[in-house]
């Protein structure tokens, strides 16, 4: 079975190839299958997140939100929470589920923790309030830890086999805040939330752009089982590999800010033959990523490309 593939490659028991993850196409090729079960965009134009903020898009990416849900702190207590319990939740999800049982099924709480904060309150706002309004973020955060730790209880009634986070902590070259205030306001939330999700029998997942390198050994030693990151080009891998080989298992595509937009296919094996050769070679470790990506320059050679090399570098037997 293909979820048995994956998982091996998560624990590093010698599965027979990398497995990848087809996130918005050719799915029928996947080993890992997601559903979203946190309805950032939903309604009748899938615009519309369940937090109150709606998404403007000017092309085929996601967009921005048109605005936020409070425009200061003293809204804060007006904000209608999600229901969790809403009874069409897990519709997708169930029908889902029932056509790919042999696959490795994840419940993906799309964007979430910082993230989702800072739609709803304001990237800057949220920056600040961190040193000056203390009080008012913790109750955010709550608000939205709390919300996303009911939707992993729920999940756990149903089969998956892991929960996927989506929050993007790094720029280009580092954090967004210091790996202090991130530890003391943001590591004790998280490891709550992968405590559950573990007691629950599922793995933890964590998307993250950006250079994250400072809080990599945060993520491990909190219990992130799969670490998502989507820019491997701002990353030595080799050092990487050297580092936390073995201790975490990695999930990454052909980086879609260089190689896999600009690159050639010569380019996009090498970079495929790097991420199999330091981050897959601890007998397994390593998860492939293939995401379809024309709206910002992928060609649909290049996006056949990453396939192919995944496919035929990504082999262990």
């Amino acid at each position: 079975m293909r979820k048995t593939q994956v998982l091996k490659a998560i624990k590093m028991q010698g599965p027979d190839y990398v497995p990848v993850f087809f996130f918005n196409k050719d799915k029928d090729q996947s080993d890992i299958i997601q559903v979203d079960i946190q309805k950032h965009f939903g309604g009748t134009n899938k615009n519309t997140s369940e937090w109150g903020f709606v998404w403007e898009t000017k092309d085929e990416t996601m967009g921005q939100p048109i605005d936020t849900v409070i425009k200061d702190w003293e809204q804060l207590d007006s904000i209608i929470l999600p229901d969790p319990y809403v009874t069409d939740r897990f519709e997708e999800a169930e029908q889902i589920i029932k056509l790919n049982m042999d696959k490795f099924l994840v419940a993906g709480l799309s964007l979430t923790g910082f993230t989702t904060m800072t739609l709803v309150a304001g990237f800057e706002n949220v920056l600040e309030g961190l040193y000056l309004e203390r009080e008012n973020v913790e109750k955010l955060a709550d608000m939205v830890f709390g919300f996303e730790e009911k939707l992993i209880e729920l999940a756990s009634a149903y089969p998956f086999d892991a929960v996927n986070f989506a929050d993007d902590w790094g720029t280009q070259n580092s954090l967004i805040i210091s790996p202090k205030l991130w530890r003391e306001f943001f590591k004790p939330r998280y490891k709550r939330q992968f405590d559950l999700i573990h007691e629950k029998g599922m793995s933890v997942i964590f998307h993250c752009c950006g250079n994250i390198y400072d809080i990599i050994p945060d993520f491990i030693e909190i219990g992130v089982d799969v670490l998502n990151l989507s820019q491997p080009n701002l990353f030595d891998i080799e050092k990487l590999g050297k580092d936390y080989g073995g201790k975490v298992c990695f999930m990454c595509p052909v980086s879609y800010q260089t190689t896999s937009i600009s690159g050639t296919k010569e380019d996009i094996y090498k970079d495929v033959k790097s991420l199999v050769d330091n981050l897959g070679s601890c007998n397994g470790g390593l998860l492939g990523y293939i995401e379809e990506y024309h709206s910002v320059g992928m060609s649909d050679d290049n996006y056949q490309s990453c396939i192919n090399a995944f496919k035929e570098i990504g082999r262990y037997k």
